[in-house]
């Protein structure tokens, strides 16, 4: 997920067309904002806006068409236009609820094939029985192998009210024929009425193991409350006497920095959380304060499909030595996005800054290693009973308590 900085920014440009001024708009952000400014010059960027200009410009859909064209020579998946109803979808995603069906999809370490990593509680992926392990096959009529991961989970979001078909295999244990038509291959073909879904982006729980108390906050992903709620839960903890944490990362994509940062702000005590490097090259470090909400031995896990703001916390923890990390390879995200509004109702993202870790590790397509690299198959259901990285977490926690206060 991106990694996004929200503001607004509207200035008309006479002797053009609405529509040509959406276009023209368009360019001067990208063209004060984007990060690697040397990129313009290779694409020739300014020919690129007089180019599209010399086009018939009339309506909003040949300008969106225009902006979109502008943008592909940049080669930045992050860099994009956002037509009316994708910078809807994504700005309700920053806020915890969004027009869907209400399932998390990841892609299966076997074979990568997409599957379900979870519905939520009462959403109607829940109810029509798209359990996890459920695997994908279509959207629509579209082949989730043409679609990939992210355009499949943007294919499920849609108006409250519209419907999606899905053909999926369900694992085979929990094969219910008699609820829905399926073939001689054992797919079944699920339709499904969106609604508004509150992601509930925040778990918390006390595990009890050998009579020891250990706090869990499943955090998937940073949205606007989640600082709030993570706060609240910590306090939770503390108020229960919990010596030991595990705060679970995976499969969290990213979302508003603040949040991040300010949950690196409760786990460490004065330390730095990020480095920061925009256009210009300058960089800024940003450090926790004083005031360390949890102070005990804690266990983060990660995994693939950790991303973003969820590796600039993993990455803080790691460096500063509060936490070990577990799991699995982080997916390698080291850029920052602004989230753009424009006049019509359609907005940018545009990639405005770099990351580095507290000890100046670029993670951009690489990644973060976890302290302990467990064995696949990765659990599909995070926080279950039958989860064995959780287990191997409590494990380890356990382990590092009778050896120091702290794991360093």
């Amino acid at each position: 997920m991106l990694e996004l900085i929200l503001f607004a920014y509207i200035s008309p440009v006479l002797a053009l067309n609405d529509a040509q001024q959406l276009v023209v708009e368009s360019w001067r952000l990208v063209n004060q904002s984007y990060v690697d400014s040397y990129r313009f010059k290779e694409i020739h960027w300014k020919d690129l806006r007089q180019k599209v200009l010399e086009k018939t410009i009339e309506n909003s859909e040949q300008a969106y068409k225009a902006i979109e064209a502008m943008l592909l020579p940049l080669g930045d998946p992050y860099t994009k236009f956002l037509r009316p109803s994708d910078y809807s979808m994504l700005k309700s995603s920053t806020e915890g609820n969004v027009n869907g069906v209400g399932i998390q999809l990841g892609a299966r370490s076997s074979d990568g094939h997409i599957v379900v990593i979870a519905p939520l509680e009462g959403s109607p992926a829940a109810e029509a029985g798209l359990i996890s392990g459920t695997e994908i096959l279509e959207v629509d009529g579209e082949s989730v192998d043409k679609l990939g991961l992210e355009a499949t989970a943007a294919r499920l979001r849609g108006q409250s009210g519209s419907h999606v078909v899905i053909k999926a295999i369900l694992p085979m244990n929990n094969r219910n024929l008699s609820q829905a038509k399926s073939d001689h291959q054992n797919v079944t073909e699920f339709v499904l009425d969106r609604r508004q879904i509150d992601l509930h982006p925040v778990r918390s729980s006390i595990l009890t193991t050998n009579e020891q108390k250990i706090g869990y906050i499943q955090i998937t992903q940073f949205s606007e409350g989640v600082s709030e709620q993570v706060i609240k839960a910590l306090n939770e903890i503390n108020k229960q006497n919990v010596e030991m944490l595990i705060v679970d990362l995976r499969n969290n994509s990213g979302g508003l920095v603040n949040a991040g940062l300010e949950i690196a702000n409760q786990l460490l005590d004065n330390g730095a959380i990020v480095e920061t490097v925009n256009r210009d090259g300058i960089s800024e470090t940003i450090q926790s304060s004083k005031n360390q909400l949890f102070t005990g031995p804690m266990i983060t896990i990660v995994n693939r499909g950790t991303a973003s703001a969820g590796e600039i916390l993993a990455g803080a923890l790691q460096d500063n030595n509060r936490s070990q990390l577990i799991g699995g390879q982080t997916f390698g995200k080291g850029l920052i996005q602004s989230l753009i509004s424009l006049g019509d109702g359609s907005g940018l993202t545009i990639t405005v800054a770099r990351y580095m870790t507290p000890q100046g590790r670029d993670i951009q397509k690489l990644g973060i290693t976890p302290d302990y690299l467990l064995a696949l198959p990765e659990p599909l259901n995070p926080g279950e009973d039958k989860d064995l990285w959780l287990s191997n977490s409590k494990i380890l926690l356990k382990l590092s308590k009778t050896s120091t206060n702290k794991i360093n």
